[in-house]
């Protein structure tokens, strides 16, 4: 998702992370600056990734192959079982991303709710 540069708070994001931030904005009925809130991002790095998506400067980058080394008696060997190996391996890294987001969602959520009640 992020890394950190050096010892100050610079954080490079990954152009994956910038485009399904973006996307969120569009999706779900929330502000920018409540996305960047929930997602412990400065508002203007929000806008500014909103432009250059409208913009066409983000391409999304191809996925990293997961190296899960196995024993040579255990690797597929059909076509259609390497692709399927491929596929179900891609799907768990996004559904770890998704999961992730979910996660601080719903600390957002429950954040907004103890600020409810506490008033």
């Amino acid at each position: 998702m992020a890394k950190i540069l050096c010892k100050e708070r610079v954080v490079e994001y990954s152009v994956d992370f910038k485009i399904k931030v973006v996307q969120l904005t569009d999706k779900l009925d929330a502000s920018a600056t409540q996305i960047a809130e929930i997602l412990d991002l400065h508002p203007v790095m929000v806008y500014r990734w909103r432009q250059e998506y409208r913009e066409g400067k983000f391409i999304a980058s191809p996925t990293r192959k997961i190296s899960m080394t196995k024993p040579q008696s255990e690797q597929p060997q059909s076509k259609e079982e390497r692709s399927e190996l491929a596929r179900l391996r891609k799907e768990v890294v996004d559904l770890k991303k998704e999961n992730d987001f979910l996660k601080k969602w719903d600390r957002y959520l429950k954040d907004q709710k103890n600020r409810g009640s506490a008033s």
